[in-house]
């Protein structure tokens, strides 16, 4: 199996330390990308494996990096409900108000999926409320369609 499909089979795995040995082999797995297009640090936290997305980010990963759908890995956790890993990605720099190719940003997806925690910490941390999607609903309009009560109040305090 070549490097790039073993590292990102080891991540698949939850194999931190195989991927700390891929790495230190070849640092440039790190900001690679899987026969998908999705970046190591967007599998990491899509699979909710918080050691090895620490990891990369320790090891200089791209916070920002999409895949082909123009998807960031803070974009990722917040429809899955990680909201410790949202929380580090934040803390690394990633950027809240990332638009991908849909037009969804994070507090969208936070919104749609009724992640009231995460919407919370994206707007603390200055998610832009206001932003519409490409059929024009903003994350209010989201959860207003999902009828999530809290979710709805909190979206309302920012409005």
């Amino acid at each position: 199996m070549e490097n790039k499909e073993l590292f990102f089979s080891e991540i698949r795995n939850g194999e931190l330390e195989k991927v700390k040995e891929l790495v230190a082999k070849n640092p440039d797995l790190a900001n690679s990308l899987d026969s998908r297009g999705s970046t190591p640090l967007i599998l990491a936290t899509y699979y909710e494996y918080a050691e090895i997305a620490d990891f990369l980010l320790q090891n200089g990963v791209k916070v920002d990096a999409k895949d082909g759908s123009g998807n960031t890995a803070l974009m990722g956790v917040c429809f899955k409900g990680y909201t410790d890993i949202a929380k580090n990605l934040i803390g690394a720099g990633a950027n809240v108000n990332h638009v991908n190719s849909m037009g969804a940003t994070c507090l969208i997806y936070a919104a749609t999926f009724n992640r009231l925690e995460i919407a919370e910490l994206l707007l603390q941390h200055g998610a832009d409320n206001k932003a519409k999607d490409a059929r024009g609903h903003t994350a209010l309009d989201h959860a207003k369609m999902q009828e999530a009560t809290l979710l709805i109040e909190l979206l309302e305090k920012y409005a």
